[in-house]
């Protein structure tokens, strides 16, 4: 490798499969991430990635595909780094199924070669959920799965019958910390500073609790519409894309009791913890929507009754939140594009009372915190005014921070699982929201540009969203 691209000395070599490697996933999110990990320094010394799909594809054409994602979205190689990269990918083709392995096998015993030893195994799947559990046999079967890593792209289940199933599955040819189920909301850096502002931080953790905090919100609303994945979308909207994977993990991650430790497993044993307190979803405390003209998008069903957009409250019932609303709201074709989680504190005693303060993360690019603080208005008079103080994480000293997937490709390749989710914990949220599943309140329409149906509004009612009002 040139000088531009150190090499992360605490790893051996690596033999990285990408299932699906054609494919949009693979395109838009993976193949950008595992450059930009070459380009960070962060992949092993000895690396070599191997594609696989059904087509039966020359090593060269998939190393000028990978170069014109590259192009398309970033990081676009430069010449002599490009050069470097390109000589550790491959393509192997013809499938892979337990009834045939394709060329995989094959290509693998020369990466065995080339790589020397016995290289860890990542194995990828990119790849759509109703193709996990065949594949996941197929590694079985074909003598791939022993020591290896196999990261599982959301959703792992689709129901809580067909999550259960995978569950099984997955554990018959896999031990437990051989699996990474991947929600890439964990992997943003604001994501991880909602337990490291508290944790390291007296006075934050002091008053993280029902005493304190008047309610909390997640608030997801994003611009973009449904036309690249439509076929997908419609099959599963708005409550399995977002509400019961991305925002019950952050508001877990919100709500979770200090771990005994730092440490992966200490981190996911107290996320998944509480998610198990999750109240189960009373579809009259839901509210669903979908964008007008979404029936029009090709790829949707004609009559489609799918939802484009949620807003739930969520009652977590321990002793620290028993009282406290989770306000959760995302969906398509909204007024804007944001991530954000809010803790609403209580109102003071006092005379001072009715002036409220809020803690917020934004979860969007690099992150953001920020407080919005009430002080007196200098001057003669005593007029009171919100003021407010952001800390943009990019900003502090020595800041390198790491898109979702690179971070959470980079924790996989060093056996780091503290950032993916685990079955308890996925099991305990498709409980919760099984009785919205069994019984889904009606599905209201919504201008494309609006915050979404009337019926949000009053959800929260006599509160507010903070975003939109």
């Amino acid at each position: 490798m040139p000088a531009t691209m150190k090499s992360d000395p605490d790893l051996g070599p690596t033999a990285f499969i990408l299932f699906g490697a054609t494919g949009d996933l693979a395109k838009r999110l993976v193949l950008p991430a595992f450059y930009q990990l070459a380009q960070e320094g962060l992949l092993p010394k000895q690396w070599l990635l191997v594609g696989n799909g059904r087509g039966d594809v020359a090593h060269e054409d998939f190393r000028k595909h990978v170069r014109d994602v590259l192009s398309e979205f970033g990081p676009k190689p430069a010449k002599k780094e490009w050069k470097a990269f390109a000589e550790r990918v491959f393509f192997a083709g013809g499938g892979f199924t337990s009834d045939s392995p394709g060329s995989l096998l094959d290509d693998l015993a020369k990466a065995r070669e080339e790589l020397g030893g016995d290289p860890q195994l990542v194995h990828y799947l990119a790849v759509p959920p109703v193709a996990f559990e065949e594949l996941t046999k197929a590694l079985g079967q074909h003598g791939l799965a022993a020591n290896a890593r196999v990261v599982y792209e959301k959703p792992f289940g689709t129901s809580p019958e067909s999550f259960r199933r995978l569950d099984r599955v997955v554990h018959s040819v896999l031990d437990e910390q051989q699996v990474y189920r991947i929600d890439h909301f964990l992997g943003k850096e604001a994501t991880q500073d909602l337990h490291t502002l508290r944790f390291a931080n007296g006075l934050f953790d002091a008053m993280w609790n029902r005493q304190h905090v008047e309610s909390v919100q997640i608030d997801v609303p994003e611009k973009l519409g449904i036309t690249d994945r439509s076929v997908f979308y419609d099959a599963t909207g708005a409550v399995l894309d977002m509400l019961v994977t991305h925002l019950f993990q952050v508001a877990a991650e919100v709500a979770m009791e200090p771990p005994a430790s730092l440490g992966a497993l200490d981190l996911q044993a107290a996320r998944e913890k509480v998610i198990k307190s999750f109240r189960p979803i009373d579809p009259a405390e839901v509210v669903l929507g979908q964008f007008t003209g979404y029936r029009k998008v090709p790829g949707v069903a004609a009559k489609s009754g799918q939802n484009t957009f949620v807003a739930a409250r969520l009652w977590i019932d321990n002793p620290r939140w028993r009282g406290v609303p989770f306000y959760l709201r995302t969906g398509k074709r909204l007024a804007e594009t944001r991530q954000r989680v809010s803790l609403v504190l209580r109102e003071p005693a006092g005379q001072l009372s009715g002036q409220g303060n809020v803690l917020s993360f934004s979860l969007a690019g690099d992150g953001e915190i920020d407080l919005s603080l009430v002080a007196k208005k200098p001057g003669p008079g005593f007029d009171l005014d919100h003021g407010a103080a952001s800390l943009p994480l990019s900003g502090l000293r020595g800041a390198d921070p790491l898109p979702p997937y690179v971070r959470l490709i980079h924790d996989a390749l060093i056996g780091d699982r503290s950032l993916y989710t685990r079955p308890d914990g996925l099991a305990a949220a498709w409980k919760a929201v099984t009785p919205l599943l069994t019984n889904p309140p009606p599905v209201a329409s919504y201008a494309p540009g609006s915050w979404g149906p009337a019926g949000a509004r009053k959800l929260i009612a006599p509160g507010r969203w903070l975003l939109g009002q």
